[in-house]
């Protein structure tokens, strides 16, 4: 077929506008068909930055199969609902160790062309042999290869190869089994100086000179596992950043709303570090796991915010369809209902005018009645103002430890958290004492601030009291 003429491609509209923030960038930990990528070995088991869903695309391949490559959630939603950059990927799908055989497969020819109705086709090693005679080709002389849209391998034959007169295709060789990744790949390992899976999360910034802010396991985090370990990664990274982890309920075993607090109890999501939600979003046909709408929802909000991270996630619109659990089934919650998953310290979403996040508390509530650890808003402004303090004075570190250098991180600090208040949080103060540095600590070359900051709660709960005022019915009605 000729193209002549004139054409135009349509993209998905956004729901929203492009924007580039740093205080929240989601590393996203799952499965991708890198058998679609330039390099496949190269996209596995390494942080993978992409300023764009189209880079992420380019260097991880992607099909709309959310169930079996988690990845393309994040891919999907950063390029269709909530454009924001940049995102960090790490797939675990292994082309060498998680495939199975493809089964000698004959495909129709037209136009020099055939597609092999199949995902996940590995090109290493494909064998292509033209004609019931079954003579082997050679890729670059006899054809090409790319993949389609849907995933699947076009085979494209050239017009002076040996293929030319070819009517039909054999084609054998591996395919994609993503069935055989585990739980194990995602949580990952160390071994021989090689780091897989979750532990990847500690290459980050020392790689990528990036911050995790939040982490997510689309599609798996719901297995408590997962979940604890994303939790407890969030909580000490590098050995001195925090983020926030976003996990998933398992709508299997929560499939209606009361089902939520046993069921993040029995998973043991309650850690101050960690965001248990529930159930999945959908947009059409797609489902969604809520840990990866939330994660590019927060990212772009607080884009949007300055790069700070004041606001809460809760009453956000989702530019979802609905809500369900992980087999499709519909949920429906009111406010009330969404009140009662909240009170479980799980976040949902109720339908006000469109979907909305609905949920202000941590894991850790209700075991915990402390503000910095209960409330997510709170508790990530916490995180980010320490994160963005380490990275700030990190070149302070080995200076002389004298009044000038007191002074200069005092001073600094005041200025610098003041220009955040009252837009950002009510305050913050920053001192050096002298009893928080005994000569002790001094002679072994150690120095003690003393900061307070006062981020704002969120205004969970507003009240109205009404009366019928009799007074005023009877001035109105009562005449002259």
């Amino acid at each position: 077929m000729i193209n002549h003429g004139i054409k135009i491609r349509e993209e998905a509209t956004a729901l929203t506008a492009p924007v580039t923030g740093d205080c929240s960038v989601p590393v996203v930990i799952g499965t991708a068909p890198v058998n679609m990528a330039a390099n496949p070995a190269a996209a596995v088991n390494v942080p993978i930055l992409a300023n764009s869903a189209d880079e992420a695309i380019e260097a991880l391949g992607y099909i709309a199969d959310f169930k079996n490559y988690s990845l393309c959630q994040m891919m999907y939603l950063t390029s269709n609902v909530y454009q924001v950059s940049p995102v960090v990927y790490i797939n675990v799908l292994d082309p060498a160790k998680h495939n199975k055989p493809l089964a000698e497969t004959e495909v129709q020819v037209n136009d020099l062309q055939a597609v092999l109705t199949v995902e996940g086709v590995i090109l290493d090693g494909l064998s292509v042999k033209a004609g019931t005679g079954g003579t082997a080709l050679t890729k670059g002389t006899d054809y090409d290869l790319e993949f389609n849209e849907d995933g699947h391998l076009v085979i494209s034959l050239i017009g002076t190869g040996a293929g030319k007169s070819a009517t039909s295709l054999k084609v054998s060789g591996k395919q994609l089994d993503p069935s055989k990744v585990t739980k194990d790949d995602i949580i990952g390992t160390y071994s021989a100086g090689k780091e897989t899976g979750m532990q990847l999360i500690r290459q980050v910034y020392p790689k990528l000179s990036i911050v995790p802010g939040l982490l997510i396991a689309p599609g798996w985090s719901q297995i408590p596992e997962v979940g604890v370990a994303l939790a407890a990664k969030a909580a000490n990274i590098n050995g001195v950043f925090k983020a926030q982890a976003l996990m998933d309920l398992d709508t299997a075993k929560a499939t209606k709303y009361t089902d939520c607090k046993q069921v993040k109890e029995d998973s043991g999501f309650t850690s101050v570090f960690g965001v248990p939600m529930w159930p999945c979003d959908r947009i059409g046909d797609l489902i969604f796991a809520k840990s990866a709408v939330m994660a590019a929802r927060i990212a772009y909000q607080d884009a949007e915010n300055g790069n700070v991270p004041s606001l809460s996630p809760s009453n956000k619109l989702l530019g979802v369809t609905g809500q369900c659990l992980a087999d499709g089934t519909e949920v429906i919650l009111d406010q009330d209902q969404g009140n009662t998953v909240n009170s479980f310290g799980v976040l949902t979403a109720i339908n006000l005018k469109g979907w909305r996040s609905w949920g202000n508390y941590t894991g850790a509530y209700p075991s915990s009645g402390d503000a910095k650890d209960i409330w997510i808003a709170v508790r990530r402004m916490f995180n980010w103002h320490g994160n963005t303090f380490i990275q700030t004075y990190f070149d302070k570190v080995d200076d002389p430890m004298n009044t000038k250098l007191i002074e200069n991180v005092v001073d600094s600090e005041n200025i610098r958290t003041g220009a955040y208040a009252p837009e950002y949080w009510a305050g913050a103060s920053m001192e050096y004492r002298k009893d928080d540095n005994p000569k002790t600590d001094i002679l072994a070359g150690k120095m003690t601030f003393r900061q307070h900051i006062a981020p704002y709660t969120p205004a969970q709960e507003i009240n109205n009291v009404l009366s019928y005022d009799t007074d005023m019915l009877a001035a109105a009605l009562g005449g002259e």
